[in-house]
């Protein structure tokens, strides 16, 4: 068995360090006032396809939307043991809310790998929380989908078994393939850096991500003469045919309105017993100020 798994993935701002600037005027998260990180659920469903590859053989293929710093993520997914990846990026991609993004993904799948046995993400990214584009990707694509994936259990004759945490308990569920599952941040942490794949690596580059030189310009530019897999592939609107009515925008039927970092500060502070006295009167002043009730 041979798998051909594409693993989507998002590089987010880091939204423990949200700032004044955090938003543009357009009402759109500034990602350039942001750090950037490998969003963490997307990790977890990493690890998942690369689980299957090391049991089964497959080609472990990485998608990302951004700009062109977002190719940080496939080489960090590559250090790690995937095949490889594509950054779909184009201006016209910008803004997206979950539909635009989930129709711009689905687009690159069928443009990229038509005969996809399993498309993995991570069950939301840290900068929307939505959990809505791993299963609007499944829609698109008319595939079953799994979500709140925590362990695959098992793959075999074209079924896979999958363990799946919900509240109140844990599921067992079977889908036939192809599928889309999307993954828990309690699965499994993701592996670390392979030393051997990162110093073969670690000079990959987008074309976008060059700007203003070229490949001939680099002091190492021999090297992408004589290896092309140093070369990440990138894709615009254009090369996976999208709807550009359906894209970034002009595709998004929501919009962002602020983003705020909320710190609460206590303004004062009380010293309480046990007593019944004290706890009765902590619940009258709860209720006297619709903090509870």
């Amino acid at each position: 068995m041979s798998l051909k798994i594409v693993v989507l993935a998002k590089q987010v701002p880091d939204t423990r360090n949200v700032g004044p600037d955090a938003m543009t005027p357009e009402g759109t998260v500034n990602r350039s006032a942001l750090p950037a990180i490998f969003n963490p659920e997307d990790l977890n469903a990493l690890e998942q396809a690369l689980r299957l590859k090391d049991k089964f053989g497959a080609t472990v293929t990485v998608l990302t939307m951004g700009p062109g710093r977002a190719a940080e993520v496939i080489r960090e997914a590559v250090y790690r043991g995937a095949d490889g990846g594509y950054l779909l990026t184009d201006r016209a991609f910008a803004g997206a809310d979950t539909l635009a993004t989930s129709y711009a993904l689905a687009t690159a799948i069928k443009h990229v790998c038509p005969d996809v046995d399993l498309i993995i993400g991570g069950r939301q990214a840290i900068d929307g929380d939505t959990a809505q584009v791993g299963p609007q990707v499944a829609e698109k694509l008319g595939l079953n989908q799994i979500t709140y994936t925590e362990e695959i259990l098992s793959l075999e004759n074209g079924i896979i078994r999958v363990k799946r945490h919900i509240d109140g308990g844990v599921e067992t569920v079977e889908s036939k393939l192809p599928c889309v599952l999307t993954v828990n941040g309690s699965a499994a942490p993701c592996r670390p850096r392979n030393i051997k794949r990162l110093l073969r690596f670690k000079r990959a580059l987008a074309p976008l991500e060059l700007q203003n030189t070229t490949y001939a310009e680099l002091p190492y530019a021999s090297e992408y003469e004589k290896k092309p897999y140093l070369k990440i592939q990138q894709l615009t609107c254009a090369d996976v045919e999208a709807d550009l009515s359906q894209c970034g925008l002009a595709g998004s039927p929501t919009k962002v309105k602020a983003v705020e970092n909320i710190v609460f500060k206590a303004k004062e502070s009380k010293v309480m017993t046990g007593s019944d006295e004290d706890v009765n009167g902590l619940i009258r002043e709860l209720l006297a100020s619709h903090t509870i009730g």
